[in-house]
């Protein structure tokens, strides 16, 4: 952050902001019941509850709690409870074991997200000069909103039932044809890398600077369901050689296929999603694929995976045109235009590139230096957002991160290759 936020927005724009993101987690999982809530699917994923009172305890521990004392807090066991992984605030309740906080329940975790929505409110009216904070704590719980809904999935999934947290809109859009893919050329040279400091964004995705990008070409649109069957066709999932040591060993352990969630039911295949079990549109782009899938694909297809500086070259000048989470589909749509160029939305697209600090890059002070810097060690970047990422949430210069392995987000891939 460039500089204070409360400098640069008024207090009338930060309380709409704040209430209409609380406002939106709330909405997320208004159809969940309190089991529905707790249930916690694997080690990757998280509660619904959890995610609810996670990101409430943000701003009571590092917003309310500095100005108003230990006495604004809820509960003093909820530190506990609900800390992710701050080192620097103290000990936390294990990941792997969130799922068995039956209690408290899902109506008190409401009640403790009034509790700090209502100081938090106090705060903002009557102290602007101690919300340097506000946006990113709105940031961080529109991450935890995209969690939130593909941990829903992952746990629904898991259910023989294969229950729906929304009906299906996704209908309308169900004939379309993808857009033919063409390649677009890029001479590369020195360019700039990283958010300028105008706005708001993470401490990951500065300093700005320069970088040298070779020329190269890039995929108009990403990859779609029906290519990705033609490489589970092909053998691609049992021929070593267009997969990294690591992934070969990955998708043999584990027995990958196919993309998660996929299954094949009387010669069709379906996968899963938020509005229940749908037959696979192959024209839409494939999603819920590791890195190491994507790295295969890519070279059983003759290219590569693009580096995340060629990505943000090539998107800098894009509309940020797609499918986000506003649109209500929670699924990825047919990237149809054949004039449009697809760099926003749908799926998030793995890079090439590790998640690792730029040139410059400092931790900032105090805890909140944990929030991205401690991560910078085994993981891959994606670029763009996807269908379950808030509208307002995403820029070209925006770097997500996972471990090459997970595939339960909504993640694709892009295609490059050099000239």
């Amino acid at each position: 952050m460039a500089q204070p936020e409360h400098q640069r927005v008024s207090s009338r724009t930060l309380l709409q902001r704040f209430r209409a993101v609380r406002d939106q987690s709330l909405a997320l999982t208004q159809s969940l019941s309190d089991a529905d809530a707790t249930a916690q699917s694997m080690e990757d994923a998280s509660p619904a509850k959890w995610h609810l009172a996670h990101t409430s305890w943000f701003f009571e521990e590092f917003m309310l709690a500095p100005v108003y004392g230990d006495e604004v807090r809820y509960h003093p066991r909820f530190s506990f409870l609900f800390n992710s992984y701050y080192d620097a605030v103290g000990d936390r309740h294990a990941r792997p074991m969130r799922g068995l906080l039956t209690r408290p329940s899902l109506e008190e975790v409401l009640a403790y997200r009034a509790h700090v929505d209502a100081r938090m409110l106090e705060l903002i009216k009557t102290r602007p000069d101690a919300c340097d904070l506000l946006l990113l704590g709105l940031s961080h719980e529109q991450q935890h909103q995209e969690l939130l809904l593909t941990d829903i999935l992952h746990l629904f999934a898991q259910n023989p039932l294969q229950p729906a947290l929304k009906p299906d809109v996704n209908l309308q859009t169900a004939n379309l044809e993808s857009a033919p893919l063409q390649w677009d050329r890029f001479e590369g040279g020195v360019v700039q890398i990283g958010h300028d400091g105008g706005e708001f964004a993470f401490d990951c995705e500065t300093p700005r600077h320069e970088a040298i990008v070779r020329p190269f070409e890039m995929a108009s649109r990403v990859v779609t369901n029906r290519e990705w069957l033609a490489f589970v066709k092909d053998g691609g999932y049992e021929t070593p050689k267009y997969w990294l040591s690591d992934g070969i060993a990955r998708a043999q352990a584990e027995g990958w296929r196919a993309p998660l969630y996929w299954h094949e039911d009387g010669g069709h295949r379906h996968t899963m999603t938020l509005s229940g079990p749908r037959r696979v549109n192959l024209e839409a782009p494939v999603t819920h694929i590791s890195f190491y899938e994507a790295d295969a694909y890519a070279t059983w297809a003759g290219a590569r995976l693009p580096t995340e500086q060629e990505w943000e070259h090539a998107a800098k000048s894009a509309s940020l045109d797609g499918t986000f989470a506003g649109s209500g589909y929670f699924q990825p749509q047919v990237q149809s235009a054949s004039d449009q160029r697809y760099y926003f939305g749908d799926v998030w697209e793995w890079t090439a590139s590790p998640f690792t600090p730029y040139p410059g890059f400092k931790v900032a002070d105090g805890a909140v230096g944990e929030y991205n810097g401690k991560f910078m060690s085994g993981q891959m970047v994606l670029r763009g957002g996807s269908c379950a990422t808030p509208d307002a949430h995403i820029r070209a210069t925006y770097r997500n991160f996972f471990h090459p392995d997970k595939r339960w987000q909504f993640s694709g891939l892009r295609l490059a290759r050099d000239i």
